[in-house]
């Protein structure tokens, strides 16, 4: 499971070193090893000893100050990139529940636009963490069969899978924490096999005389992927990652 509020918790430090631990490591365990040695050759031992605190002492302040000035310098482009993660997986969550379990959600009277949106977004979370412990039978049971297999579904998670591609693939990613990178490849790799599902459902139409092998091929697919798909946008979620489009309401 991800770092709660990991969104939150990156912000503070979009890179946490420059320099590998390992580095860090091998230096004070030779100045663990010349503090030893200082008892067979004091003085030679202390000039090393000296040499490699200063050595140290230089690493951590270059590695600091590169710190502070990129992460000064990325802040405007992680809030984009955060707002523009929060975004896409807000939609895929509404997509999915849509096309795929038909959710519609039951509109209180005399709420404001505001409440009224947290009503659903609430609402659809408690649906998204019901299905995503749907078995085979469940999830074949509740999916929306005439909405999902089609060019328009096929079409619209191939989009998907390409918006959180290009996100993985922006010069920004390469300081994205690894875990969010994790989730979000398997985010694209789970949506790239709902669309090949779905494209061996709709060769049901291509042959028809095979229609009940493809239909059930491409159902039984897709029963296995939506789960997945649904928990990886309710981890990210969880992590901090579903943002409305921004309005002026």
């Amino acid at each position: 499971m991800p770092i709660k509020n990991l969104r939150k918790y990156l912000s503070k430090r979009i890179i946490q070193s420059e320099i590998p631990i390992l580095v860090y490591l091998v230096i004070l365990g030779s100045m663990a090893f010349l503090w030893w040695w200082r008892n067979y050759n004091e003085e030679l031992a202390m000039n090393f000893f000296a040499e490699l605190f200063g050595a140290a002492f230089t690493l951590f302040i270059i590695d600091v100050l590169l710190v502070r000035s990129k992460t000064k310098r990325w802040k405007r482009v992680r809030e984009d990139i955060n707002y523009l993660i929060g975004r896409t997986v807000n939609r895929l969550r509404d997509g999915i529940s849509i096309r795929a379990y038909n959710f519609d959600p039951q509109i209180p009277e005399g709420l404001d636009a505001k409440k009224t949106q947290s009503h659903i977004r609430e609402v659809r979370s408690d649906f998204l963490n019901k299905t995503a412990k749907f078995n085979k039978e469940e999830t074949l049971a509740h999916i929306n069969e005439t909405e999902l297999f089609t060019e328009s579904s096929y079409e619209y998670f191939h989009e998907k899978a390409e918006e959180v591609w290009k996100i993985l693939n922006v010069r920004y990613a390469d300081y994205l924490h690894p875990e969010l990178v994790s989730l979000l490849l398997d985010l694209h790799i789970e949506l790239k096999d709902l669309d090949g599902h779905i494209r061996q459902y709709l060769k049901a139409k291509r042959f028809p005389k095979d229609r009940v092998f493809y239909e059930n091929l491409g159902k039984n697919g897709a029963a296995f992927s939506l789960p997945k798909i649904v928990q990886l946008l309710n981890d990210l979620k969880m992590a901090g990652y579903s943002d409305l489009a921004s309005s002026s309401n």
